[in-house]
Formats: structure tokens, C-alpha cells, sequence
């Protein structure tokens, strides 16, 4: 059997990306006349990220009551408890393997440097141990520009 593909629903990512970079190359080859329009898409980035720090300060709230929202609803509390203090160990015990071993190993790989002894990686090393992507970034735009020099068209 040969499979047949179907056709998905839903947002074209690939082709928004590459209309953004198309459009991005626009706007620097026109030159100064392209600038305002840069500007502003540096001023919706900035304000995006001052909304994603807000939402991530309220986000452990509205999880807290979806959460106890299903713990009323439960009927056997201890099989819950176990469950989830098995879970939260597993999760502690990947976290921590991954930003305190493996993330410092891709750091010494890639710069020879031991990570332990350099505070700025040790900052990115930790704002990467959060599962969100979206809390961290920020963060660790912020490190890689203040930090560590690099220039804010690259972070």
C-alpha cells in the first residue's frame, strides 16, 4: 500500500515564516524609508514581552485553581497524593540531570570553558531549566545582551 497524503487544517507556519523573512529582507533593502516600520516591530516585540512576563506572574494562579478544581472532584485522595509526589520527584530528577549535567556538557562542548566557574552561563544555564520557553525568554535575551555583548539584531 502506498500512503496518500491528506491535507491538514489549520495555519500555514512554514509560509509565515518565510514571508516574515522575506519582509524582513525588504524592509532593511529599502533603506531609511523602511526603518519606521522597523521601529514599530521593535516596539510590538518589546511590548509582547512585558504582556509574557505578566501572564507568566498570574499564570501559577489560574493553574492553582484548575488543579484544586479536579482534587475536589477526586474520590481517592492518597492514590492522587502518591501519584503526583511520583510524578514531581520524576520531574525534579529529569530537570536536574538535564540543566545540571547535560546543558553544562553542550556549554564546555561548544566553548571549552568549565560552565560551573562562569556566573553568566550559570544564569543561562537556569533560566533554561524552566519547561516554558516563553517565561525564559526574556531572561535569557537579556543575559546574552547585557552580559555577554551580543548585538540585539542577533538575540
Amino acid at each position: 500500500q502506498i500512503p496518500v497524503g491528506t491535507e491538514i487544517e489549520g495555519m500555514n507556519i512554514l509560509g509565515l515564516v518565510l514571508f516574515a523573512l522575506i519582509l524582513g529582507v525588504a524592509l532593511k533593502k529599502l533603506g531609511q524609508e523602511g526603518e519606521d516600520l522597523i521601529r514599530f516591530f521593535n516596539s510590538f516585540n518589546e511590548a509582547t514581552m512585558v504582556l509574557v512576563s505578566w501572564i507568566m506572574w498570574y499564570v501559577p494562579i489560574g493553574i492553582m485553581f484548575l488543579v484544586g478544581s479536579k482534587i475536589v472532584e477526586m474520590e481517592d485522595i492518597v492514590l492522587l497524593v502518591t501519584s503526583l509526589g511520583k510524578y514531581i520527584f520524576a520531574s525534579i530528577l529529569g530537570h536536574f540531570i538535564h540543566g545540571g549535567i547535560i546543558l553544562p556538557l553542550i556549554y564546555f562542548a561548544s566553548t571549552r570553558q568549565n560552565p560551573y566557574l562562569h556566573p553568566d552561563a550559570l544564569g543561562l544555564i537556569f533560566s533554561l531549566f524552566s519547561v516554558s520557553s516563553s517565561a525564559t525568554l526574556p531572561s535569557m535575551i537579556k543575559c546574552i545582551e547585557e552580559n555577554n555583548g551580543v548585538d540585539k539584531r542577533i538575540s
